[in-house]
């Protein structure tokens, strides 16, 4: 079973990777369409597996959701950031936003025996997605979630 805990990981997206997308747009729930359009189109252009692009359109499509709700607590025209690289047999994805600071404690998943609406966004990320993690951005204002899957 996959720890339930956001984890905190330093993996250097930056050595030997190749871009796939770059994408700027407004924390919105009506830009998260065109941004799962835009993400299933890449990863399709570029090969990968049919079942592997609806999970990482899930994960990126609850990340946006959570930035939305949680880190600027409303729909705002401030941006959020995706990028999504191949790294040798990684994928890996970065969402940055320009909130404040995310308590990533408060991130913690809830228990599934607790039954109600909602909550249930970060369960699908730690399910699709092999390692997320969140940390502060390191020019200030924002955070940046970044999560990984193996492609092999």
């Amino acid at each position: 079973m996959k720890d339930r805990r956001i984890i905190m990981s330093h993996f250097d997206t930056q050595k030997s990777h190749h871009q796939l997308l770059a994408y700027r747009f407004s924390a919105q729930a009506k830009k998260l369409k065109d941004t799962r359009v835009k993400v299933r189109a890449i990863l399709m252009e570029h090969g990968y597996d049919p079942g592997m692009i609806e999970q990482v359109v899930i994960a990126i499509d609850e990340a946006c959701q959570n930035i939305i709700r949680h880190a600027y607590g409303r729909e705002t025209e401030e941006a959020i950031v995706l990028q999504i690289k191949q790294n040798h047999q990684t994928l890996a994805i970065t969402l940055r936003d320009y909130a404040p600071h995310v308590n990533v404690p408060y991130m913690e998943l809830r228990d599934l025996e607790e039954v109600r609406p909602g909550g249930l966004g970060g369960h699908f990320m730690h399910q699709t997605m092999d390692e997320i993690s969140v940390e502060p951005a390191p020019e200030g204002n924002g955070n940046i979630l970044r999560m990984f899957k193996q492609i092999s």
